[in-house]
């Protein structure tokens, strides 16, 4: 089962974003030295960046009962938001004509 989960958020002070994220891979242990090089300036340089590095698809379902998560993928990118867009409308899906998904609605 795929569930697609999409998010905005606002990031109302950097400093604790990347000081969060970078406190994140500094106890990574396992992390190879050039990668965590190569994680720090992506974070110091990209709020999107730090973001990803905190957001574990894992936490959104550990909880949820007979649920075992099998494959996660996600990104993070930084975007002009305006509520009142139409790209931002709610049911993006049906816009497209693909009606068939009744798990496709905003709850």
């Amino acid at each position: 089962m795929r569930l697609r989960v999409e998010m905005v958020v606002e990031v109302e002070d950097t400093g604790k974003l990347t000081g969060a994220a970078l406190g994140r891979i500094a106890e990574d242990e396992q992390m190879p030295a050039e990668e965590r090089a190569h994680a720090e300036a992506a974070v110091r340089d990209d709020d999107a960046e730090a973001l990803a590095y905190l957001v574990d698809p894992f936490d959104l379902v550990s909880q949820v009962p007979g649920v075992e998560l099998a494959q996660a993928s996600w990104s993070s990118e930084t975007i002009d938001y305006d509520p009142d867009a139409p790209d931002w409308e709610h049911d993006e899906d049906a816009a497209d004509g693909d009606e068939d998904d009744e798990e496709d609605r905003l709850i």
